[in-house]
């Protein structure tokens, strides 16, 4: 089985984060292979910056492909921009607080919405967004276990130890809206 996400929203987002804790994650914790492909770019700071993730069972091919899976939207560009490489019966995970379920026009796809901007603002700190976000998808999806999620976290964070509440906070919101929406 392989799973390939696209990740996209603005710089600054947390969108590289995501989905290297993601990769992180499933790579030391798993014998599945993954790759991990940013585009960093001119996008940074305020534009459209994303980031692709592939789990696979099997040697992955190719770092990313045309059609994604799974696909995270934290902003209205990313949705537009990357929509049509969802694929049909993919899952559109969108940041319901700032992009426009209405602009979906498709109904051959699973909409998963999650207010991530407006909870992350509620909790004190829009920067753990992403990992509210990363928490919807992996409650969802259950691509990997979250205990295994979280320890990377844990670990990235380390060096910063008073973040941790925090970040387990909205990760934990984040398994139980998408788990809620499974």
């Amino acid at each position: 089985m392989e799973t390939n996400l696209c990740v996209a929203g603005f710089g600054g987002q947390g969108v590289m984060t995501l989905g290297k804790f993601l990769a992180d994650a499933t790579c030391n914790s798993t014998d599945k292979k993954i790759t991990f492909f940013p585009s960093y770019g001119a996008e940074q700071r305020g534009g459209t910056a994303n980031c692709f993730v592939v789990i696979s069972d099997d040697e992955i091919g190719a770092p990313l492909g045309d059609v994604m899976d799974d696909l995270i939207v934290m902003n209205g560009p990313s949705l537009t921009k990357f929509l049509p490489t969802l694929r049909p019966g993919g899952n559109l995970f969108i940041n319901s607080s700032i992009v426009d379920e209405g602009a979906v026009d498709r109904t051959d796809v699973k909409v998963v919405k999650a207010p991530v901007t407006e909870l992350a603002l509620e909790m004190g700190n829009a920067k753990v967004l992403n990992v509210i976000m990363l928490g919807v998808y992996v409650g969802y999806t259950q691509v990997i276990d979250p205990a295994v999620v979280w320890q990377t976290i844990e670990h990235k964070l380390a060096s910063k130890p008073k973040l941790l509440p925090l970040n387990k906070q909205a990760f934990d919101k984040g398994l139980e809206l998408g788990r809620a929406q499974r």
